[in-house]
């Protein structure tokens, strides 16, 4: 198959799409830069779109309880990754990515999967709600609701934050609802109070509740029906291995 027609397939770029990813050198196949569209892949191409992969191999979609101390990457110098939890082989391990991330202490759920495009469409921002259990150093006020609800100035983006909802739980707990992931972004909005952040736990993502029988570190691949849950919530197109 030619790369264009494979790109165009596995991904949501459309032709025009396609075509720029290439020109910009955005395309990998085999580790190695490909421009030409007319490049030929098989079933044994290892393709790259900005660093995930893109293997036409069984589309796997697994539910991670991510422990503190662990790196949101698939590797790491000096730290256990998330992808370290993964008892598979080295193949099946090879072609997951992260969709979406957590700081090194926080803790929660975090997907893994080898579908691009199931991936891109869940972290795009307004694409699914994402629920966090947060610890703070000091009591929280009433009034850090306002703020959130209209959204915060974050300067180094040179952006306003989508509207978060804010649910106090106790003097230094609550449960944050948000629609995007920016950079650090529960322990900047509490940081405009001086209100440090001191434990994070990600409780879901576009509908999908972390298992409370999995304990930290452990692993299963999403049901059917949190599939789906992700694909009306996330606008995730997800694609089934047949039989």
């Amino acid at each position: 198959m030619r790369l264009d027609r494979f790109l165009a397939r596995e991904t949501d770029l459309g032709r025009r799409g396609v075509r720029l990813a290439l020109a910009a050198g955005r395309v990998r196949v085999d580790g190695q830069p490909v421009g030409d569209g007319l490049y030929p892949v098989d079933g044994f191409s290892a393709v790259t779109l900005d660093g995930v992969s893109l293997r036409r191999g069984v589309p796997r979609y697994l539910m991670v309880h991510k422990p503190a101390g662990c790196v949101s990457a698939t590797r790491d110098r000096h730290h256990p990754t998330v992808l370290d939890l993964i008892d598979e082989p080295e193949p099946v391990k090879a072609g997951l990515h992260l969709a979406g991330r957590l700081d090194f202490n926080s803790t929660g759920l975090v997907l893994l999967t080898n579908d691009g495009r199931w991936s891109r469409r869940l972290t795009e921002p307004g694409s699914g709600e994402k629920i966090y259990h947060v610890r703070t150093e000091d009591p929280i006020g009433e009034h850090y609701g306002e703020v959130f609800r209209r959204g915060l100035y974050f300067r180094y983006e040179d952006l306003t934050t989508l509207p978060a909802e804010l649910e106090i739980l106790g003097p230094r707990e609550a449960r944050v609802t948000l629609r995007e992931g920016r950079y650090h972004h529960i322990k900047r909005l509490f940081g405009h109070f001086d209100n440090r952040v001191v434990a994070l736990h990600r409780e879901s993502v576009a509908g999908i509740r972390l298992d409370p029988a999995l304990a930290p570190g452990g692993y299963r691949p999403l049901s059917d029906e949190e599939l789906r849950t992700s694909r009306r919530t996330g606008g995730a197109d997800v694609r089934r291995p047949a039989g």
